[in-house]
């Protein structure tokens, strides 16, 4: 059997307000442009999760609504600026077959890093930027058995190549 992971860092976030806490930060213009182009690319591709684990910072909240799936997040502070370490024990204990988590750099990035045997041939990849999409697959039959180094890249994708953008920040 196999499990499937979809690993989205947030969307773009704004910087608009001054002296506003980082975990109420909201999405700017083109990060809510970019969450709907993400659900949009990964329901082309037959993907849906069937488990959400999603900071509750405002802006990986917002990213996942729109996203526009209709499975209930469960959203949590342990998902909060944590490390690759604490992402590997929360998604442990998923129980989904197809499991997307959404989170915050560095620890998203540094966790795909290290979840992967071999990690994709994107030049974003190392960089991780908002958006960033990761699917990986794990030939498991429960996420308790999630090790490093386990995962096959399905795909990988940043925002900007779904908007037809030409440059990445």
């Amino acid at each position: 059997m196999t499990r499937t992971l979809i690993l989205t860092r947030h969307a773009k976030s704004s910087w608009d307000t001054a002296g506003m806490p980082d975990h109420d930060r909201p999405l700017n213009a083109r990060g809510r442009r970019s969450a709907v182009a993400i659900g949009q690319w990964l329901r082309a591709k037959g993907l849906v999760p069937d488990q959400v684990l999603c900071s509750s910072a405002r802006r990986t909240r917002e990213t996942y609504e729109r996203m526009g799936f209709d499975t209930p997040a469960e959203v949590t502070d342990t998902l909060y600026l944590v490390t690759a370490n604490q992402i590997l024990r929360e998604l442990s204990e998923a129980t989904g077959d197809t499991v997307l988590l959404l989170g915050h750099s560095p620890g998203i990035g540094q966790f795909a890093a290290e979840i992967l045997g071999e990690p994709p041939d994107h030049p974003k990849f190392d960089a991780y930027p908002t958006g960033a999409t990761l699917i990986a697959r794990f030939d498991i039959d429960s996420w308790e058995k999630l090790a490093w180094r386990g995962g096959a890249v399905v795909d990988f994708v940043v925002p900007r190549e779904l908007l037809g953008e030409q440059t990445e920040e």
